[in-house]
């Protein structure tokens, strides 16, 4: 999700150096006992006794938007590859966010409020269950009890599921305009049971983000016959619901680099096969999360790129789009140049998906293979916006993040991504947001250690340790490793854990392994420590600047030094000189009188800025 601010306020070294892979971060007692039981490592790797549950989910759903209603059957086979015997699951019930009564963090109007989703015709292996309870004042979770599910096994449950979709109070879903809708967390899907904390009983109250198991997805979504469907996976039956000019289109953009406009202004209204309903299907597999999208007026442009030059794969990238909001028409030029930079740049890893669509929606949420965004009236907003929720993509999608507890591990990903990638875009722009605010806010009460878990969090404390913080802690590393070495830790986290469930240990441990070299003194200092990042000019003595640390977080050092004949030296120290010191002597290499000292660069943050210029009488 980009600037949650906005809502309410980044083969391998490793192996050959093992020393360099083992970790002596703090770890908490639950992952430490996964730690004794095999699990988890802390070398980066996954235990010899790594285990993930999943499941495959067929699901019919229609949507009708004179009433709004989402409903819908669903059956689900669940894979049971812990080594515990199941006797319940955990099923999640995202959209009684809205629902009468339900505790949430956000605010909704009264006219959003319903009685929350209907789950009816609940069968376990073919037997009807009654054996069902919410938990917490019917809140997002469901517990439904099954006959004991032993490890390796399999249980099969099918459900109908009935709500009504939000108007307004547009949290991540609902009503766009009258004629468009983004519809996401719209099944009952059964919660992660994983090895750090058994089932993911964190409620969904409306700040925090999500946490869910990679699963196979086969959908089928009917809606009235003038309306076109965007959704995650592959659209099978382009032919049985799309006009053939239109669906020749489709198929055209998927083998171009070109832009091609798959439905223009003059197209609106003759795009469908029916003029009554239409149902779309959609095949998606091994992703953790399934959306939909759909509109009676709104334009598509297309195009796709090889992603991966060793195959030849392609992926195509989409702009759907109101065509009076003019800021789109760039988009899938911006989200074109995004998924090439990923590819080719940073995180120089293929793009993993088929096809990546932004719809034009009321929010700034990422789905896999998909983004809701707003419109925006300014240009470089629109491309910081387009390519953080793209970069979401790598985390948390192909690497099952737990949101909910570890939003720095992919929204501070998703920031140093919009950092990086909105130059290569367009070079003219650069994003520095969320910097200051960090600085402003440095040290205070609610200024918690990044480790601190994401649902425990206020919204200040969870703004800044998920976005900011971690955004500059990864750049920092990046800034002191190099390009180069930095990306090779980063593939190795890639490589080892796309498709499970890596906590922070996990991550900081495959960097470590992947640069061969320790970084525990970084790590601990930036995400697990309290304090502050100040630094300041203690002297100038003669061709030298003495900077201090007077805070604990380690930040880079950019100088500019102004001689007295109107020249300018800059001057780059990465976080290495904070290592082992708290002070640095940094000498001028310009000849001449110095008249004056600043300690300021673009990413440095910074508690106290008065002491950061240093005036040289003459």
């Amino acid at each position: 999700m980009y600037r949650l601010h906005r809502i309410v306020l980044l083969i391998v070294l490793a192996r050959a150096i093992p020393s360099m892979a083992q970790t002596a971060l703090p770890a908490p007692w639950n992952v430490q006992t996964a730690i004794q039981k095999g699990t988890r490592t802390r070398t980066g790797d996954p235990g010899p006794n790594y285990w993930q549950n999943r499941a495959d989910y067929q699901i019919k759903v229609s949507f009708d938007p004179a009433t709004r209603l989402v409903s819908g059957s669903e059956n689900v086979t669940y894979h049971n590859a812990s080594p515990d015997t199941l006797r319940q699951l955990v099923l999640k019930l995202y959209p009684n966010l809205y629902k009468k009564g339900a505790i949430r963090m956000m605010e909704v109007s009264p006219e959003d409020l319903t009685d929350g989703v209907e789950v009816s015709n609940l069968t376990i292996n073919g037997q009807e269950s009654n054996r069902s309870r919410n938990r917490r004042g019917g809140g997002t979770d469901m517990n439904v009890g099954i006959p004991a599910l032993k490890p390796g096994e399999d249980v099969h449950v099918s459900l109908h599921f009935a709500y009504t979709l939000n108007k307004g109070s547009h949290i991540r879903t609902g009503q766009v305009d009258s004629g468009s809708y983004f519809i996401a967390y719209f099944f009952p899907r059964i919660a992660v049971f994983d090895d750090i904390d058994g089932w993911n009983r964190i409620p969904y109250l409306g700040p925090q983000e999500f946490y869910n198991d990679f699963c196979n997805f086969s959908v089928g979504v009917t809606v009235p016959g003038n309306y076109v469907v965007w959704a995650t996976g592959n659209l099978t039956n382009a032919r049985d619901v799309l006009q053939p000019k239109i669906a020749d289109r489709l198929a055209d953009a998927e083998r171009s680099d070109n832009i091609t406009d798959i439905i223009d202004s003059a197209d609106i209204g003759h795009v469908t096969a029916s003029p009554d309903s239409n149902t779309w299907t959609f095949q998606a597999d091994s992703v953790t999360d399934f959306c939909f999208a759909l509109s009676n007026h709104y334009c598509w442009k297309a195009s796709s790129l090889v992603v991966d030059p060793a195959t030849g794969r392609r992926t195509r990238v989409d702009a759907a789009f109101n065509p009076w909001h003019k800021d789109f028409v760039e988009v899938i030029d911006f989200a074109r140049k995004t998924v090439a930079s990923m590819s080719y740049r940073f995180p120089h890893w293929p793009y993993p998906y088929p096809h990546e669509t932004v719809f034009d929606g009321l929010d700034q949420m990422e789905y896999p293979m998909m983004v809701n965004d707003n419109p925006l009236s300014n240009r470089p907003e629109t491309i910081f916006l387009t390519d953080h929720e793209i970069f979401h993509t790598m985390f948390p999608f192909y690497m099952g993040v737990n949101e909910t507890k570890y939003a720095f591990m992919d929204e501070g990903w998703a920031t140093i991504g919009e950092w990086v990638i909105s130059p290569m875009v367009d070079s003219t722009v650069q994003d520095h947001d969320g910097i200051g605010a960090y600085s402003s806010r440095a040290g205070d009460e609610q200024d918690l250690p990044i480790i601190t878990p994401s649902n425990n969090e206020t919204d200040l404390a969870y703004y800044l340790n998920s976005y900011p913080k971690p955004g500059l802690g990864y750049y920092y590393a990046r800034d002191m490793l190099g390009d180069s070495l930095f990306l090779k830790g980063v593939h190795d986290y890639i490589r080892t854990w796309h498709g499970k469930h890596p906590i922070p240990i996990d991550f900081f441990a495959c960097m470590n392994r992947g640069t061969g070299r320790n970084l525990d003194w970084f790590w601990d200092r930036w995400f697990y420590q309290a304090g502050y990042p100040d630094l300041a000019i203690a002297a100038v003595r003669g061709h030298a600047v003495v900077v201090v640390s007077k805070g604990i977080k380690p930040v880079p050092i950019d100088l500019t030094v102004y001689f007295a004949d109107g020249r300018t030296e800059t001057i780059h120290r990465s976080i290495a000189v904070w290592e082992h010191a708290t002070s640095v002597t940094v000498p001028v290499a310009g000849k001449g009188d110095i008249r004056k000292v600043t300690l300021r660069g673009p990413f440095d943050a910074d508690r106290n800025t008065k002491d950061n210029e240093f005036i040289v009488q003459p």
